[in-house]
């Protein structure tokens, strides 16, 4: 296949699932932390997989890439996860080449995020590009197509309202606290882990309920002191989560882990006690629940409530679409114009070779032959008809495929690399 565009056996697929048919616990099951993603690329490399990237967030677990068949991109995915194929087969979906193309755009520029306008899919994909791009496994194709839904991405952002207001599973998770706890702001809330959605969590926390009783635990304690130190909070060791538990109001866990880290047996409550599972897998076994006084909400659940922001950001949906539309069609003039380029060029080649072929022969036959003209005028000649051939190609009625490859069967020309 050539770096910069499909071949005739390959196309462009977008594999994966999302919140839209798989529940958390499934989407757990195909999540990717750090090391399988990079184990994930070192395997399509070793499998010959030429350009592809790889996100894994916790509303979805994805791959854009090219394959000459969509399984070998889910083979990647299952034997990477905990999920399996027949699994996948049960919630994943396989889009192939302007699908494939249209998904992307979507996921890039929050239209298809489980909270409408959640934007931080964007630096997930960039960050996906980059890992990628640094092990060999992306070609032209692939970013520009990238470049093409970031500039999308910016382009809704800086155009629209789509994304006005603070509205994110973070977001989601601090409202629905400031609505079901009385006197907030002098409840005592544990922030257990400070990844992204953790740390966008306390800075929605410290900002909206004034509270100042706001402890943060984390694995690595120096990432907790370095949120803290900001936002002037409490932070404490991760051995002592089952104490802070005890005199917690409200605890938010927002970590990374593969299995539950808060359960029943670590809980021994003396007080009524909410519970804000922001994690992928999720980190709170249900068994909680068991436990008088308890209520555990999982980030679906938050993801479903809906305020005037997000209603007043449907309105803005057209217009982010027609921008979409818009830099989409600029990528598919681009890639149409590589698609065809090859055979143009070669095209050129085949006439000025044919040309070469008959100024020798004409200069021998005709006394006083003028080779200088007749260069001239062969050669706008030559321009004229293949700039005719590159017409045609572009334009959108044709056939694409079948027009190159009649161009090179009717003038000879790259049967032999076929």
């Amino acid at each position: 296949m050539e770096n910069n565009t499909q071949s005739k056996h390959h196309y462009f697929y977008s594999v994966g699932l999302s919140y839209k048919k798989a529940d958390a616990e499934m989407r757990g099951k195909f999540s990717l932390d750090t090391l399988a993603k990079t184990r994930l690329l070192e395997q399509a490399k070793t499998e010959g997989i030429e350009s592809l990237i790889v996100t894994s967030t916790c509303n979805r677990t994805e791959i854009y890439g090219f394959a000459e068949h969509p399984f070998q991109l889910i083979k990647l995915i299952c034997e990477n996860s905990n999920g399996s194929v027949e699994e996948f087969q049960k919630v994943g979906f396989v889009y192939k080449n302007q699908e494939a193309i249209t998904h992307i755009f979507r996921v890039g520029t929050g239209l298809d995020s489980q909270i409408l306008g959640d934007f931080e899919i964007i630096s997930q994909i960039r960050s996906s590009f980059t890992q990628s791009k640094a092990m060999g496994l992306t070609n032209n194709f692939m970013e520009r197509l990238v470049n093409a839904v970031i500039q999308a991405s910016k382009k809704i952002k800086n155009d629209t309202e789509i994304s006005s207001g603070a509205t994110s599973v973070s977001f989601a998770a601090v409202q629905y606290i400031m609505k079901n706890v009385e006197d907030v702001g002098n409840k005592n809330i544990l922030l257990f882990g400070t990844g992204k959605i953790g740390r966008n969590t306390c800075e929605n926390l410290v900002k909206h309920t004034k509270n100042e009783h706001i402890t943060l635990i984390n694995r690595t304690k120096d990432k907790a002191e370095k949120l803290a130190g900001k936002l002037n909070l409490i932070v404490k060791d991760y051995s002592e989560l089952h104490l802070e538990l005890q005199k917690a109001d409200v605890v938010v866990v927002a970590t990374g882990a593969q299995n539950p880290t808060v359960d029943k047996a670590i809980l021994n409550l003396k007080k009524p006690l909410l519970i804000l599972d922001l994690s992928i897998p999720k980190n709170v076994h249900a068994d909680v629940e068991e436990l008088e006084g308890v209520t555990l909400i999982h980030m679906d659940y938050l993801s479903q409530l809906t305020d005037e922001t997000l209603e007043n950001r449907k309105n803005h949906i057209p217009a982010a679409e027609a921008i979409i539309e818009e830099i989409k069609e600029e990528f598919n003039v681009w890639t149409k114009g590589r698609k065809f380029a090859p055979t143009i060029h070669a095209l050129k080649e085949k006439l000025n070779a044919m040309k070469v072929s008959e100024l020798n022969f004409q200069s021998k036959k005709i006394a006083d032959f003028n080779e200088e003209q007749a260069e001239i005028i062969s050669a706008r000649i030559i321009q004229k008809i293949t700039t005719q051939f590159a017409n045609h190609l572009k334009d959108d009625d044709t056939m694409v495929d079948e027009s190159i490859e009649w161009i090179e069967k009717v003038f000879k020309i790259g049967l032999a690399a076929k």
